[in-house]
This record gives C-alpha cells, structure tokens and sequence, in this order.
C-alpha cells in the first residue's frame, strides 16, 4: 500500500482528552435508561443475518478501508452511512441523544458500560459464518471480562501502549517506563492525550494497579508523573506525526500508530518500538449492535463480511492495528516486521492489563488525578 493511501493518525486527535468527566460506575453506565419493556424484550431477540435495510454506521473516523467498504455495498446492494465519533464520551452522548446506529465500536470498557445499561442487542455468534476464527483462534474473547460470553460483541482491533523513540537521535533504549525520563531526550518527549493511558504508565511503573483509584496510591503516581513534566514537550495522541516531523524524539505510542508510521518512513531504521518490562496496557475496540439499531441484520452481514480474510488483511494493512481472526497474523506479522514488538499475543491479552472501570469514587480520584498532572 503506498504512503499516499494511508490517511493521517488513525487515533491522534480522536483519543485526545477523553478524560472520564462522567466519573460513571459499570452499573451506571452513563446512559440514558430504557424503561421500555419491549425494548428491552427486543435487544435479546435472534437477530435475522439479512438484509433489513442500509447500513448506519459509527466508529472512530478512517477506521475501515474503503475498498473494504464498496465491496460490502457491492455484494449486498446496500449504502453505508457514515458516522463519526472523536471519542467514547462523544459517542454515549449521541446514543443518549437519540441518535440511532446499526454499528458501533466501542473499547473494551465502554462495551462493557453499555452491555451493562442494555443498550446492545445480543448476537448469536453461531449466525456468523466467520465467527469461529475469531472465538476458536483467540480463546481470550471467548469469555472477555468486559462481556462474558462476547454475548454483546465480537473482537475489532487488538492495541498495545509502548514507546516510540527515535534510534538515530537516542540509540536503544532500556526497556523500562523509566526511559521517558532520559536525560538525552529531555524537552522532545510526549506522553499521550490520555487519561487512563498516562495514569497507567505512571501505576505500572510504580507496580501499582494499572486502574487505581486508590487516592493514595494516586498520589504516588502523580508525584511520579510531575517529576516527568520538565522533561516533557507535551502531551499529544498524534505519536507517529511527532516523530516522523522531530517534534518528538521519543513518545508513549499506541501500536497501531506505530506500525501506520512503518508505511510513511522513509527508512524504518531510524525509528524504534518498545514494549515496558513493568507491562504494557492492552486494548480491544469491538463491533457491536445498539439496541435500538433499525437494521440490525444489515450489521450482523457487515460484521460477518468484515470478519472473512481476506478483507481482515486489507484492513489490517490500512489501519495498522491487528484483528483476532485467525489467518491473518502473518499478514500482521510482515507490516511490523521493523517492530515486532507491536505484536498482541495471546500472552498480552493473558495479563489482562486492560484499562477497567471504576467507582464513581475511583473516577472522580482518577479525574483529579489527571487534572494534577497537566496542570503541572
């Protein structure tokens, strides 16, 4: 695929300050309730895989590629309507609205927020004829914690959080959380736009629960974090510009990010990926089906349309992030070549450092938190 075909970020700006402002609980949610008992009656209902309609269609934006996208209206005779989000909050609030949608992609923990406030139909993996490379290939989402059973979703993407550096301006690295704070790479570092993201590493680093809420522990993290901010240029999601323009010599990097960078550098070489030893936090985006989707077997056909091999490698190869469908990881495996440590293995989702829901108590301390730390 050529460098002009490849869109800018595919996260960047989109998960920028997506700071848990709601401070919801699991149980809370943060959606509007349903009190509709036929509603409700519905979203557990089969669903018909045919056709019943267009598809309305919401995710991160550039997130599927095009190609991808007219062959699924091609075959099917049907338009896709597209949506886009600039981050989960974004999207709740447009579901709370009213707004109506086919197809989501939600991460791990917001899946679970709204599978837990009803608002996901529930999808019979066995209506998918797709399905089984994913749920046979990848056991871990056989029985994920944000939604047993995957009863309300099926795997999207797979990502992890690392750093990348630039080899030619630092050499190699230790390894460690602790080389954000290299004393050569002083004033050209930047962490992520991120809340959970910059909290983890400061907890992992500390070898404190990736999700604390803790208010004690969180006090550690922070004096941990404020120690970093005289080194820092800044903080921006838009990891791969930053390094490609030497905005940034180094950087904390989601995967994707950096494997999408492998196909804009003119020489890979110069640039490094590594994973922390203390751990690395790893995620999940998910398809799946609101409640109150018009055309809910349209989705299913996409979801079982997105899910066949040959196009999880074309999009795969777009997007830079790997997909839990078996088959497909050399495809993966060839794009990161340069940085095999971008690799999500199943050993990575067994750590189950993935970012979790808290109490309105955790969120509002993770809040604060947060808000310590950018203010300096």
């Amino acid at each position: 695929m050529s460098p002009e075909a490849l869109p800018l970020t595919r996260r960047s700006f989109l998960r920028a300050g997506t700071t848990a402002a709601l401070a919801l609980t699991a149980a809370g949610c943060g959606f509007a309730s349903d009190d509709d008992p036929a509603g409700a009656a519905a979203a557990h209902a089969p669903i018909d895989v045919k056709v019943d309609g267009d598809l309305v269609y919401f995710n991160w934006a550039d997130f599927v590629d095009p190609a991808v996208f007219e062959g699924f209206q091609k075959e099917y005779g049907v338009k896709v309507v597209q949506s886009n989000f600039d981050s989960m909050e974004g999207m709740a609030a447009k579901l709370n609205a009213g707004n109506r949608y086919d197809i989501i992609f939600p991460t791990a923990k917001w899946a679970q927020r709204l599978a837990a406030g009803g608002r996901l139909r529930t999808i019979d993996h066995s209506r998918l004829k797709n399905a089984e490379a994913v749920f046979g290939g990848y056991g871990y989402f056989a029985d994920p914690w944000y939604d047993p059973g995957s009863a309300h979703t099926v795997p999207f993407t797979m990502y992890k959080t690392g750093i990348g550096w630039r080899r030619d301006r630092l050499g190699d690295l230790t390894g460690s959380w602790s080389d954000l704070w290299n004393e050569q790479a002083k004033g050209k570092v930047f962490v992520l736009d991120d809340r959970d993201e910059v909290l983890g590493m400061g907890a992992l680093k500390l070898g404190l629960g990736l999700s604390t809420g803790d208010p004690v522990e969180l006090d550690r993290v922070t004096d941990t974090l404020r120690s970093l901010r005289p080194r820092l240029r800044g903080f921006s999601s838009d990891s791969y510009n930053n390094l490609l323009n030497g905005n940034a010599d180094m950087t904390q990097a989601w995967s994707g990010d950096m494997a999408a960078m492998l196909a804009q550098a003119e020489d890979p070489s110069v640039f490094g990926f590594e994973v922390a030893r203390e751990g690395a936090p790893v995620n999940s985006d998910c398809y799946a089906i609101p409640a109150n989707a018009q055309h809910p077997g349209t989705a299913m056909l996409f979801i079982d349309y997105m899910l066949r091999p040959e196009n999880v490698k074309k999009n795969i190869e777009y997007i830079g992030y790997p997909m839990p469908v078996r088959g497909t990881e050399d495809t993966y495996a060839a794009l990161v070549e340069p940085f095999p440590q971008c690799l999500v293995t199943a050993d990575d989702l067994g750590a189950d450092l993935f970012f979790r829901n808290g109490t309105a108590a955790d969120e509002r301390a993770r809040d604060a938190a947060w808000t310590d730390v950018k203010a300096g």
